[in-house]
């Protein structure tokens, strides 16, 4: 693993979310864009946790630099919401967008080590490498639509038109279109299905996607409350309200 960031507090979270993890190795640390192509190709790691604006090359000039074959398994780890559609694009694994919590890291590594361990067992060659995990990465897409059980029935419900989601237990309470449905799935779970560029986790027990969100009001203790469609209004946690600001563009309010 190597960890490229700027910001030695952020290498320092990275490093110690790390060290409680078995089976991970950090080989490298690297503050910039040139030592960060350095140390991958000294070291050529499995993943690497990679920030987007860094001095001397950013993020995307990285993965231009290095050479076809050897470029390992990429998590974006940024502030910048921005840049996600191109990070995909640049067939990057994960976006882990700061702050993000150590649940949401785990989830990112867990699906490193999975693509990890597949390209081993393919027995690839390095120059197949690159192809293998595009592929995969398309193949694991933030689905169109989400099958869902109504009346007897399954449903399919566009990704696009549900509003939020609310946690119940074991379940998961989809909103959209004026309609509710009940899936047997947690929200953490269905939060790693759904697109990390539309949806927003805003509270423990609740998803919502920005597009829906209509206004926004300022709470006491750091809270906001959301106004979606339908005269719906979503109270956002405390621990939350960094990852809001970003997301809905508030920062330097």
């Amino acid at each position: 693993m190597v960890v490229a960031d700027d910001e030695p507090l952020a290498r320092e979270r990275l490093r110690t979310l790390l060290a409680g993890e078995p089976g991970v190795a950090l080989v490298a640390e690297a503050a910039s864009g040139a030592e960060t192509v350095r140390a991958v190709l000294s070291t050529t790691p499995d993943v690497l946790l990679l920030d987007i604006e860094m001095p001397s090359g950013d993020g995307f000039e990285v993965l231009r630099a290095l050479p076809p074959g050897q470029t390992p398994v990429v998590v974006f780890v940024t502030a910048w919401q921005r840049y996600a559609v191109q990070a995909f694009e640049a067939r990057a694994l994960d976006y882990l967008l700061k702050p993000y919590d150590r649940e949401r890291f785990r989830a990112a590594l867990l699906r490193a080590r999975q693509h990890v361990r597949l390209v081993r067992r393919s027995e690839a060659p390095p120059h197949r490498v690159e192809e293998m995990l595009c592929a995969l990465a398309q193949a694991e897409a933030p689905p169109r639509r989400l099958p869902v059980k109504a009346d007897g029935r399954i449903r399919f419900v566009d990704c696009a038109a549900i509003t939020h989601v609310e946690a119940e237990a074991n379940y998961v309470r989809v909103h959209a279109g004026g309609e509710q449905f009940i899936m047997r799935e947690t929200l953490t779970h269905l939060e790693e299905r759904l697109d990390p560029r539309r949806f927003l986790r805003v509270h423990r027990s609740v998803l919502v996607n920005l597009d829906h969100v209509r206004e926004l009001e300022p709470l006491s203790q750091g809270e906001y409350l959301l106004s979606l469609p339908g005269g719906v209004a979503l109270r956002t946690g405390r621990g939350h309200r960094a990852r809001v600001e970003q997301a809905l563009g508030l920062e330097g309010d």
